[in-house]
């Protein structure tokens, strides 16, 4: 007998209270992440008391914990070392400030984005107005939005708080930024953080512009227009010295040679980004200006060791280097292989190889970290690197590109003509 509608009605329902139990679980499973972290760091801060710290070392003990431990719970949760960071901070703003919003989350009343907004608003608000701010925050809490309830805990955080706002902007521009992250299919976003009314006006040039290129003639849509007529601005737009055009930075791109022949449909690689269609980087290895080629063959036949013979590594071991990593190589980290040392693993005055396989990219502050902390490092092979925490706990790092020494050619195998091993143009002045 088919159900009646009533029933399916009920039914219905019960998936609706299933999916919201489900969600007071999350939520309880992240109040119980908060206290695990908030644990950790006090364990960890308490054993840097007694540590002993060698002659030399830059850091005091304290700060080789709190290193450590942001370290390999970065490493652990797979997040940025910036996420870890403010993980721990509003674990422990629960733990020790809120201790209101801590109980919600534990009962599954709110939601940890919920939670987050409220430790956001907090942070700023007098200590002794913070238990009134926090409870009238919450009283609502459970029927809001995250978006709503930001609204309503600014609100309430400008009543209370004790600076006016005019001495927290001029604070806050300091903080003024731009922002690139890599999108999915060749895309990529760039995020202006400035003051509101910088941003207002950029925003309605932008906007003006592209009106004004709308007509019975004109294809794009407005939405279109307003992104390429702020990429124009950017590009062409009026610099400090004027008015000007093609302004462009100095970027890296790999192309497979087998793609830029035509051959094969390889993507290319931009630095910075990651994967690019296989059309633009043939169009950028043609000769569009600001870009530096790198033509990789499979079987590179780079200089991969000078031994002990020399510490300075050569030109061609370093773009060797790069092509591998594009990126520092300590796990979680995504700062360019551009901005990063090139690091013996095994260090030089311990009878370290200037070698591909005892080299790897590390940005300076984990650079610092391998050099100031437990954290060691070995080669694998095939540019795979395994890190080792302090507590014991192992970690690997892949390569970008896996390139594998190029074999003798036998002395009777006739002569390869049309592949260079790798060439790389200047890049154009800007």
């Amino acid at each position: 007998m088919k159900p009646s509608f009533i029933e399916e009605q009920e039914a219905l329902a019960a998936h609706f209270e299933a999916i919201a139990a489900a969600e007071r679980a999350i939520a309880q499973a992240f109040a119980r992440r908060a206290d695990l972290v908030e644990a950790g760091r006090r364990f960890g801060q308490a054993r840097a008391i007694a540590a002993a710290r060698l002659p030399g070392s830059r850091w005091g003990a304290a700060e080789v914990a709190e290193r450590e431990f942001v370290s390999e719970l970065a490493c652990t949760l797979r997040v940025p070392r910036r996420t870890a960071e403010n993980l721990i901070a509003e674990s422990r703003a629960l733990a020790d400030e809120l201790p209101a919003t801590r109980a919600a989350l534990a009962t599954g009343e709110i939601s940890y984005q919920q939670a987050r907004v409220v430790i956001d608003q907090a942070w700023s608000v007098p200590e002794e107005a913070r238990p009134a701010f926090e409870a009238e925050v919450l009283g609502s809490a459970g029927t809001l939005t995250a978006s709503k309830l930001k609204c309503r805990a600014r609100l309430l955080r400008e009543r209370l708080h004790p600076r006016t706002i005019t001495a927290r902007h001029q604070k806050s521009i300091r903080d003024r930024a731009v922002f690139f992250e890599p999108e999915p299919d060749g895309m990529a976003s760039l995020t202006l953080y400035d003051t509101a009314e910088k941003v207002a006006a950029a925003h309605e040039r932008v906007m003006l512009g592209a009106v004004s290129l709308q007509g019975p003639e004109e294809e794009r849509t407005r939405t279109q227009l307003t992104a390429d007529v702020f990429a124009d601005i950017i590009l062409d737009g009026v610099t400090p010295s004027g008015v000007g055009e093609g302004i462009r930075g100095a970027v890296n791109v790999t192309v497979p040679v087998l793609t830029l022949m035509g051959v094969s449909e390889e993507p290319g690689f931009l630095e910075g980004y990651g994967p690019i269609d296989p059309d633009t980087a043939r169009q950028i290895a043609a000769g569009a200006p600001s870009f530096s080629r790198i033509l990789v063959h499979p079987e590179t036949g780079a200089v991969l060791s000078v031994g002990r013979d020399r510490f300075q590594v050569p030109k061609d071991l370093k773009r060797f280097l790069r092509v591998r990593d594009k990126t520092c190589r300590f796990p979680g980290c995504n700062r360019s292989a551009a901005h990063c040392d090139l690091d013996h693993s095994l260090d030089w005055q311990f009878d370290g190889l200037t070698a591909h396989d005892n080299l790897a990219h590390l940005c300076p502050g984990c650079h610092a970290l391998k050099s100031e902390t437990g954290w060691q490092v070995r080669h694998l092979g095939d540019g795979l690197l395994q890190w080792t925490s302090p507590t014991g706990r192992t970690f690997v790092s892949e390569p970008a590109t896996i390139i594998r020494p190029a074999s003798p050619v036998p002395a009777r195998a006739p002569a390869r003509t049309g592949a260079a091993s790798q060439v790389e143009a200047e890049p154009a002045p800007f």
